[in-house]
């Protein structure tokens, strides 16, 4: 990638559907269907208006969808066109996601691509409209059918599958010599399939799963769930919990006075929670001295990774990066774009689809986060091997990388 300055021009995260442009030079807000000439548009959302932990990660997923787009100007930009990136404030809310897209679309400016930020529950509602006026995705927030191409043909899950994350956990809970598990999930889209997949993954791996209880992500109070949990005598708990449950839920494990090894997914690494000290946080304190989480490669720094560090140095320039890199799929979103673009020499979404499950084009995109996305033909979600994830203690995060 060359290393020329790409200039943003940044405007603040909290006006909803304001126009950031990727380069200098890019000031067209039309987007590039409308306007031939002009650059072409993008569209990320994020609930950079929600609540604690919503913020933080959408500032991040927000923050790697714009340091992607200045990355690919300087890089030439996608067919000879630079690219112009518009954020939308969802608040993590799917109403206002639906609402604000149809708002956006009903005036004739059609994105190229739309980069959603998550929650799940966001993707659920705005993909059928996606799919409909035949505009590519790339989605963050997996559901049980986003990467379903019968279902939604033009998303692309940057997320693993919640599958590949599950297939993780195996080798992990048995090299720890762990037979008996016990499964604690959330009761969102991902963390309803998270807890079914589980039970049969383990179950057919020869693990023997004591107890599998779901909890409502509105609840205060996990305890009882976590009773049914205990009086199975479980080696050891999988847990799946997002933002402020997962307090709840430590807590609870706290007052059980509890004493078992924890392992929690993606989720629970992307709640900055883990990675701040007291008052705020609880690194450092009794809740997490038995947590381990599910990361990424990419999450864990590594000072011998110099093109990841350079992505993340560029990150760290653009926005804000609040919470872990885990949330940090949309830095690869526009290098899949311009690989695909470049392959099929097309915006069409059709055969940008066709292209993004072409070996050959994973292969040429500069992605950073995941070093491959294998896209296919019937599942346009990335699949990640077991070794492909690590599992570390709670650490503090320093743009975005556990250390």
């Amino acid at each position: 990638m060359r290393r020329t300055k790409a200039k943003l021009v940044v405007a603040s995260l909290a006006v909803a559907g304001m126009a950031l442009t990727g380069c200098a030079g890019s000031t067209s807000s039309a987007a590039g269907e409308n306007n031939p000439d002009g650059p072409l548009k993008v569209i990320v959302l994020g609930g950079i208006g929600a609540e604690g932990v919503l913020a933080n990660n959408a500032a991040t997923s927000v923050t790697a969808a714009q340091a992607s787009v200045a990355a690919v100007n300087a890089d030439g930009g996608i067919l000879g066109k630079q690219i112009e990136i518009e954020v939308i404030d969802d608040r993590a809310d799917p109403t206002v996601a639906v609402t604000k897209l149809r708002e956006k679309l009903s005036a004739g400016n059609k994105p190229v691509a739309v980069m959603n930020s998550g929650p799940s529950t966001v993707a659920e509602a705005i993909l059928p409209i996606l799919t409909q006026n035949k505009i590519l995705s790339f989605n963050i927030g997996p559901t049980a059918t986003s990467a379903d191409p019968g279902v939604s043909p033009y998303n692309f899950d940057l997320s693993p599958s919640v599958q590949d994350y599950i297939d993780g956990f195996v080798p992990q809970i048995k090299d720890q010599k762990h037979q008996n598990v016990a499964v604690l999930h959330g009761s969102s889209a991902t963390g309803e399939l998270f807890g079914k997949l589980t039970e049969s993954t383990f179950a057919a791996s020869g693990l023997t799963v004591s107890g599998n209880q779901g909890y409502d992500n509105a609840s205060l109070d996990m305890t009882p769930q976590l009773e049914r949990l205990k009086s199975g005598n479980p080696d050891v708990l999988v847990l799946d919990s997002y933002g402020a449950p997962l307090a709840y839920v430590l807590q609870g494990i706290e007052k059980l006075g509890w004493d078992i090894p924890v392992i929690g997914n993606n989720s629970v690494a992307a709640t900055s929670l883990i990675a701040t000290e007291p008052p705020t946080g609880v690194l450092g304190t009794s809740q997490v001295e038995n947590l381990t989480m599910q990361v990424f490669q990419s999450t864990k720094y590594d000072p011998k990774n110099e093109k990841l560090n350079a992505a993340v140095k560029l990150m760290a320039e653009t926005g804000t990066i609040g919470s872990s890199l885990i949330l940090a799929y949309n830095y690869d979103s526009m290098w899949l774009l311009k690989a695909a673009a470049e392959s099929a020499n097309s915006l069409d979404a059709e055969s940008l689809s066709a292209a993004l499950v072409d070996n050959k084009v994973q292969e040429a995109a500069n992605t950073q986060m995941i070093p491959k996305y294998s896209f296919a033909k019937d599942a346009h979600a990335p699949h990640m091997a077991p070794e492909h994830f690590v599992f570390i203690s709670p650490s503090k995060l320093v743009n975005g990388q556990f250390q």
